[in-house]
């Protein structure tokens, strides 16, 4: 919601791996709500992705803007909160473009990317591996034509 701490990590994770693949894509995370707009990532999810070798270099957190809905192909949700969130915010003619991030996951079941901030490490890292997961399964879809989301 606040834009600290899943989905600059989700930012983080998905350019780096993007990157490797040589995929030109744009790359950006948003809040629904303007709670921390300009500060970096939450420390602890910095160390859980740095660890794995991400860099959250150039990330501050933003709120999600009307033309976030034009500009980008698609725009992920962590949860179902923001999923709602980002529906209200968005015209019907953009809808089709919102989804939940692990929809690409392919090796966890989870619907929702939980909220690490109120929890200890293990967390932070449980959040890596989601990410992870689904970073590279919708990188498969990007580049391969998936047609299932």
């Amino acid at each position: 919601m606040g834009n600290i701490c899943r989905s600059p990590s989700a930012e983080a994770i998905f350019r780096t791996k993007a990157q490797k693949l040589m995929a030109h894509l744009t790359v950006d995370s948003a809040g629904t709500i303007a709670a921390h707009v300009g500060e970096t990532p939450d420390k602890r999810s910095q160390q859980a992705a740095r660890a794995r070798g991400y860099s959250f270099e150039g990330i501050t957190a933003r709120q999600v803007n009307s033309d976030d809905f034009e500009q980008f192909d698609l725009i992920l949700a962590m949860d179902l909160d923001n999923l709602h969130n980002l529906q209200q915010l968005s015209s019907e003619k953009y809808q089709h473009k919102i989804k939940l991030f692990l929809d690409f996951a392919e090796h966890f079941s989870e619907q929702e990317v939980p909220d690490p901030y109120y929890g200890g490490s293990q967390g932070f890292e449980h959040v890596v591996d989601l990410i992870e997961d689904a970073s590279d399964g919708l990188l498969k879809h990007l580049t391969q034509g998936d047609k299932q989301h």
